[in-house]
């Protein structure tokens, strides 16, 4: 991939299911979250509807589908109190997808990192220095920063820009693990790995590779699907 310093190359990973094996602790929270408003979230409708989504995105949704409105008020207000619920549940320590620290170390000598996630940033951020790669990430975008989460690309293409020096154009490979994401790598136009965290590898199989985890794997087998992808929305 060539090197770091003079690269075009750029590697988004997402954060949840990724990074950070931690979508049951954001289920149990957003469930416990909505209970209280008479709103039921189950497992198998968050694992097969949810992911990807951001917070706000979630609580939207699990509205909709109880067929309650949903104030902007309330939904600001259910948001922070499901980030609290999460922040809480995580105080003893998070638990990493296997391999994912020294695969993203090694990496970061071929390629620039960048995080793109429905995360909010104040998780990202103490996730990556609990994992010991924040120095490896040189960009984020999270939750905060896109009007329009996956499978919308508008993350991808923010972090592309932020680091493409200049260049009209990049290559670029994409790490997920739900379906929103590998629709945004594929609406971007970059290679995608899909890791089976939340899915079974059936469920994945239109991704480029899928894996388990990063354990046994290296970055440069990454290499082949880089692909050239534009830094800004082509209209």
């Amino acid at each position: 991939m060539g090197d770091r310093a003079g690269t075009a190359d750029v590697i988004l990973l997402d954060y949840n299911g990724v990074v950070v094996n931690d979508e049951p602790i954001h289920f149990s929270a957003l469930r416990d979250t909505l209970a209280p408003e008479g709103v039921v979230v189950d497992a198998a409708s968050y694992y097969a509807d949810f992911l990807g989504f951001d917070d706000r995105g979630c609580i939207g949704e699990a509205f909709r589908r109880s067929g309650r409105p949903l104030e902007p008020r309330v939904l600001l207000r259910l948001a922070a109190a499901k980030t609290k619920c999460y922040a809480d549940r995580i105080r003893g320590g998070l638990p990493l997808v296997p391999g994912v620290r020294e695969f993203v170390r090694a990496a970061s000598g071929l390629a620039r990192i960048a995080i793109v996630s429905g995360a909010v940033r104040q998780e990202i951020t103490a996730g990556l220095e609990q994992a010991g790669i924040a120095e490896c990430v040189t960009c984020i975008v999270s939750a905060e920063d896109v009007a329009h989460g996956k499978p919308d690309p508008e993350g991808h293409y923010l972090a592309l820009s932020k680091l493409a020096g200049g260049r009209a154009a990049v290559r670029a490979v994409v790490v997920e693990d739900s379906r929103p994401g590998l629709a945004a790598a594929r609406a971007l136009g970059a290679g995608c790995v899909m890791l089976t965290t939340a899915y079974g590898a059936q469920e994945v199989a239109g991704a480029d590779l899928v894996w388990d985890s990063f354990d046994n794997h290296n970055p440069g087998e990454l290499t082949p699907l880089m692909r050239e992808v534009a830094t800004a929305v082509r209209h």
